[in-house]
């Protein structure tokens, strides 16, 4: 296993190892980092104006620096991973905006670099809100600047001037294009999130198609082949028998050619819901191609699935489908064939189209069980010739 270099080691004591973890640790970082040089602006504002209080502005940087970085240690330590809103994106803003607004007070003659500042804090954490959030944030960052901009005059000791009222209204306007882009740009996320919804759906319904039969309703070959390997595989593991039974509509071809292929679609239907409400839940019926259609018999003794088939073919017969011409019966001819192991899925499926071919040699209108050994000289190509 590859060494992990020293930074790489640094940067998962730092971050994390956990993926989604590390992603918030680095939000909460950037934040901090704003903060910090939010921070050293201040203090050089501090030391070079002589009317800003040092010492208040010491205490704000350390008190604002210092409440962020203890919001960070405690999403490093995956304790607000259990909370709704684990990146703390809420109170990381509430305290920036706080700390924005004590910040606009103290900063004097140079409160002009707090709407710069503001407007970075605002759009960075737009993020990680929804649109309540959004809202509540700005309504809370107006409240709190309006205090600032009214104590701005008291604190200073001087009347409100005109560079005051543009001060003012810059905060203002900066709160209220943030608002604005941050509005937006949920919209923009809740419409993405609905055409990632709508695609998702749309790919769901894509793969249903690909593994259903549309007018049946039923597996179609492609995802049979899947659950009859699958079901082999779990057989094998087990020692439980699996049978599989190739099902046939005796002269179908006939119906299509006297009715039309609107009364044969109708008689598959028909048929498939026949059978579908014979056989149990864990048993699967696919449509296999036509008129013919495989059963998987998982964990079923032969005695067991021939009774079960045999209910299949006494319900078929009973079945009448109605029709101009007088009402319609069918019939279905079965191969049963029980999978061997060391057998493939294949080679099990040519033996009961074997049997299959046998029930229809032998007069249609029943049931054949493939006998143990292959039967040489006779494949499905024969078998599918003689189905009519």
């Amino acid at each position: 296993m590859r060494t992990r270099s020293r930074g790489q080691r640094v940067r998962d004591l730092l971050l994390s190892t956990d993926p989604r973890r590390r992603t918030l640790v680095s939000m909460a970082l950037l934040a901090l980092a704003l903060m910090v040089s939010s921070a050293c602006v201040m203090l050089m504002i501090a030391a070079a104006d002589s009317a800003v209080d040092a010492a208040a502005v010491q205490w704000w940087a350390a008190i604002s620096v210092g409440g962020l970085a203890v919001m960070t240690a405690f999403i490093r330590s995956g304790e607000t991973a259990r909370l709704k809103d684990p990146s703390l994106t809420v109170p990381q803003m509430v305290w920036t905006i706080t700390s924005g607004a004590v910040a606009y007070v103290l900063a004097g003659d140079a409160r002009g670099v707090v709407p710069s500042v503001l407007a970075m804090i605002l759009f960075f954490g737009t993020f990680g809100l929804n649109v309540a959030e959004v809202i509540g944030i700005g309504v809370y960052a107006l409240l709190a600047f309006a205090c600032a901009v009214a104590a701005t005059t008291r604190f200073n000791a001087g009347p409100f001037g005109y560079l005051d009222a543009a001060y003012a209204l810059m905060v203002l306007i900066v709160l209220g294009g943030c608002i604005a882009l941050n509005l937006r740009i949920q919209r923009i996320r809740r419409r993405l999130r609905e055409q990632r919804e709508a695609l998702a759906q749309a790919l769901a319904i894509n793969r249903e198609l690909a593994t259903r039969d549309d007018l049946t309703g039923l597996p179609n070959r492609r995802a049979m082949h899947d659950m009859i390997e699958l079901e082999r595989r779990r057989s094998l593991r087990s020692g439980r028998p699996l049978q599989l039974a190739e099902l046939d509509i005796d002269h179908f071809k006939h119906i299509n050619d006297t009715h039309g292929h609107a009364t044969g679609d109708r008689a598959l239907q028909a048929f498939a819901g026949v059978v579908r409400a014979c056989v149990r839940d864990t048993d699967v019926l696919a449509r296999w191609g036509g008129e013919e259609f495989v059963l998987l018999l998982s964990e079923t003794s032969a005695e067991d699935a021939r009774e079960l088939l045999e209910r299949v073919r006494l319900a078929v017969a009973a079945l009448e489908m109605q029709h101009p011409s007088g009402p319609l019966r069918v019939t279905v001819s079965i191969g049963l064939a029980q999978h061997r192991p060391g057998d493939t899925v294949e080679l099990t499926l040519e033996r009961a189209d074997q049997a299959l071919y046998t029930a229809k040699s032998l007069g249609r209108n029943r049931i054949v069980t493939a006998p143990p050994g292959p039967r040489a000289g006779q494949g499905p190509g024969a078998a599918r010739s003689a189905r009519a």
